[in-house]
């Protein structure tokens, strides 16, 4: 029978199969093989150096250092997974992400692989403006690189196993609300992103949507957190008569654009939400393609529900008025369907 996990025991176990599969896989970064330490900033490497002693490396403070150890290593044939404690500090291996993982095989014309799994949690959690950021949409400009945002402990699980094996550099964005980490790294306000997850070994196709809740009048679709918020917005709005669709597209790099604007011909209008800036969001991108696709059957346009230019806060009221909510979709709904 599946067993219930959280995200990270899912993403534990996908990284625990995977390294008993394939000796080429490897870990690193900071605290996450500490004896009896954390497990990384998150719980997610937690008893791993126990079974993969020398595969799993405590790295110093230097991202752009190991993240270049990652690059140099995909290229030479292994499969390194980077672990970054938060995913503003992707900021300080810029050049090494951009420059290097993201380019080699077009500039080598296909000959060099770069097989590298970078993960990065994300969002706004009580730490203020240097660890809160979602970055997603940075890295949604670089052409090369694999971009997957999951919102479930299956999904979380599915796509990390399908990005270890995948042989393009593919960035790993993760709530730090979703995790259900216990102890001393549990967070408050988390949601409860948990799974079943089956015992078999499966994989989730990269650049592969869901519709999570069927609708007629309006589809709504977020990523990570902001897809529960979605979920629970849906929910009272059928309260209110309106019948909305969720849609999480578990992938920003590729995007599902095909099931996108299905479900955009049948509802004829979209509310994309996003933790993050709302001026150069990937919402901004993504209303411009179904803008482009779907323009004969949009009854209304498109909405954007995002947070405001600005650096997330660190006071608790200011951070949940900067982070959109299920009221905050709730009412861009109400003014699409209603008028």
């Amino acid at each position: 029978m599946p067993e219930k996990s959280s995200i990270a025991e899912a993403l534990r176990e996908g990284l625990r199969e995977e390294m008993s599969r394939d000796k080429d896989v490897f870990c690193l970064g900071e605290d996450i093989a500490v004896p009896g330490g954390f497990g990384g900033a998150f719980t997610v490497t937690l008893g791993l150096e126990e079974q993969f002693r020398e595969r799993m490396i405590d790295t110093p403070i230097a991202e752009n250092g190991f993240f270049g150890v990652a690059c140099g290593a995909a290229i030479m044939g292994m499969r390194p997974v980077a672990d970054v404690q938060y995913s503003d500090f992707l900021l300080l291996a810029m050049d090494q992400i951009i420059s290097n993982m993201a380019k080699m095989r077009y500039m080598s014309g296909g000959k060099i692989r770069v097989p590298v799994v970078m993960r990065a949690p994300v969002g706004a959690t009580g730490r203020g403006a240097q660890h809160a950021q979602n970055p997603e949409s940075l890295f949604m400009n670089v052409p090369g690189i694999k971009i997957v945002c999951p919102s479930t402990a299956y999904d979380a699980k599915g796509l990390l196993k399908a990005a270890i094996r995948d042989d393009n550099p593919v960035l790993m964005f993760e709530h730090k609300l979703l995790y259900g980490s216990k102890g001393a790294r549990a967070e408050s306000d988390a949601v409860d992103g948990s799974s079943e997850i089956p015992a078999e070994d499966y994989l989730v196709p990269i650049g592969s949507g869901i519709v999570r809740r069927q609708g007629t009048d309006v589809t709504i679709i977020g990523t990570l957190l902001m897809m529960h918020h979605a979920m629970t917005a849906a929910k009272r709005l059928a309260d209110a008569g309106i019948s909305a669709e969720v849609i999480d597209p578990r992938s920003l790099v590729p995007f599902d654009y095909e099931l996108l604007v299905a479900s955009v011909e049948k509802t004829g209008r979209l509310i994309i939400v996003q933790e993050g800036p709302r001026t150069g969001g990937f919402a901004a991108e993504i209303a411009a393609e179904v803008s482009e696709r779907a323009a004969d059957y949009l009854l209304a346009p498109v909405c954007r529900v995002a947070s405001p230019d600005i650096p997330p806060p660190f006071a608790p009221p200011m951070e949940n008025f900067y982070r959109p909510d299920p009221d905050n979709i709730v009412q861009a709904a109400r003014r699409l369907v209603e008028g």
